[in-house]
């Protein structure tokens, strides 16, 4: 590897040139790939909390809650993956917007998940190969704040479209997922490739104008030569799904299975996909619990700006170990407070006082995940894996997060049902967990070029045993954190 730079204070070589303003407009357009998946995550919740929704496409959903109511893309590019995947999303939303059938509601369904499938593949690692290593949390973490975004804007749509008496305020809903799509979509169109991709695909004169544009600076030359040196070590790998299970990649390979799955089940889909049907559970009413989803909604999207501001101040770690421990709290605080008002039978009312507290708990669960688990889960993986596994180690990052997703979303009502306050209980357990995990296995990665994340792994206490010599660049390793 190219010899000639430096190990700074934060853990990195630091190569020639700085921030410009082409690679943070460039960033933050493709961050809005996030828009389509945090709009997805906001708007089913809400939806499916409307009883004109639920009464022309689930009857029998709306007569017994009624009952129980008077009872009681490396071949194409990060580019062309973002852009086919707006356009797919953009399909489903126009397809649901216009559905008049369950069949409608299914197809429009799926071909979201494919579009959210690609935006989630795409926009993180082309983010990670875009900026700067010194900048490298706060520009990925753009995608999560769009994330964010997206979920409240469709919490805000749920609660105004709700109070459409004519009853077609869900076809409202469903329809305006089309325009995060739009934006992703003609946003595509005008994103560059990333360097590292259009070296990728044989085009090394390209790929060094494009790093020179980025960088405001023709003196590229270090990290162009490390970019070089990535690429032909992964033209030498046929297969990455079977090379990804190589000793010398498994850092990777747990590091991308473990931190989505925590991610899922630290449990906050729970709240986000559910928060009106569970606000309105807990005795809050139609508009209370809307109205309490949109500010649990405005609760995520400035805590997010603490990870913008402290991911690569302060480093990735210490935000989840922080993020893990006011989560855990704040469960368990939520879980005795439904324990001790509705009791094993889930029977009770929730006085007013108690329900502003368990609101209060709620959002602090929430702010404590959009400053750790929430970005970081997406800026983790997509930052650790050398060029020729990355794609793989992104994919199965994406695969494992949306499969865990929809295994939560089908099992929360039960859960809640059959656990009731023990629910709470059930995902503090996991985050103890995954914040003992993070302590011991996951090292610091601030300020670490992409390219030598493998000194990281070299260095730590655990990893650096599966690392051979000839895997770390000049042969120097950082101190492990």
């Amino acid at each position: 590897m190219a010899g000639g730079a430096f190990v700074a204070q934060g853990g990195g070589r630091k190569y020639e040139g700085g921030v410009t303003c082409f690679v943070i407009i460039t960033c933050l357009v493709a961050a809005m790939g996030g828009l389509i998946f945090g709009y997805d995550i906001g708007i089913s919740g809400g939806v499916t909390s409307m009883d004109t929704f639920l009464k022309q496409f689930f009857p029998s959903v709306y007569r017994q809650e009624h009952e129980i109511r008077d009872d009681g893309n490396i071949l194409f590019g990060r580019k062309m993956s973002m852009l086919f995947g707006g356009l797919v999303f953009l399909l489903g939303a126009i397809i649901n917007g216009a559905a008049v059938n369950v069949a409608m509601l299914i197809i429009g369904r799926l071909l979201l998940g494919i579009g959210v499938g690609f935006a989630n593949q795409s926009v993180p690692i082309y983010l990670s190969e875009m900026a700067p290593a010194q900048i490298r949390g706060a520009l990925n973490i753009g995608f999560q704040m769009a994330i964010t975004i997206g979920i409240l804007a469709a919490n805000l749509i749920n609660y105004g479209t709700a109070q459409i008496k004519e009853g077609y305020g869900w076809r409202i809903s469903l329809g305006l997922a089309a325009v995060p799509a739009l934006m992703i979509t003609v946003g595509s169109f005008f994103l560059p490739d990333t360097p590292n991709s259009i070296l990728e695909r044989g085009h090394p004169e390209e790929s060094k104008r494009m790093l020179q544009k980025i960088r405001g600076t023709d003196n590229v030359e270090a990290e162009f030569q490390d970019l070089v040196d990535a690429t032909e070590a992964a033209k030498k790998v046929e297969h990455p799904w079977k090379n990804i299970l190589q000793p010398k990649y498994r850092p990777q390979l747990v590091i991308c299975t473990m931190i989505p799955f925590f991610q899922q089940l630290t449990g906050i889909n729970v709240i986000m996909f559910y928060a009106p049907v569970l606000f309105k559970t807990l005795g809050f009413g139609d508009d209370a619990a809307l109205m309490s989803a949109v500010i649990t909604g405005v609760v995520n999207l400035v805590s997010t700006l603490v990870s913008v501001h402290s991911a690569d101040r302060f480093g990735r770690r210490i935000l989840f170990l922080e993020g893990g421990v006011q989560m855990i709290i704040s469960q368990i605080l939520v879980g005795i407070m439904i324990a001790v008002n509705f009791g094993t039978q889930g029977v009770g009312e929730l006085p007013k006082g108690s329900a502003n507290l368990v609101l209060f708990f709620i959002c602090a669960y929430v702010a404590a995940f959009a400053w750790s688990w929430g970005p970081l889960g997406w800026l983790v993986p997509s930052e650790i894996c050398p060029l020729e596994i990355r794609s793989a180690g992104q994919a199965i990052n994406v695969s494992v997060n949306m499969f865990f997703t929809f295994v939560i979303g089908q099992f929360f009502l039960s859960m809640l049902c059959h656990m009731k306050f023990g629910l709470f209980l059930f995902f503090a357990g996991f985050v103890v967990l995954m914040t003992i995990f993070v302590y011991f296995f996951l090292p610091e990665t601030k300020n670490v070029p992409i390219e030598e994340m493998n000194r990281v792994w070299k260095a730590h206490w655990f990893w650096g045993k599966y690392i051979p010599d000839e895997a770390v660049i000049g042969g120097q390793t950082y101190t492990s954190a």
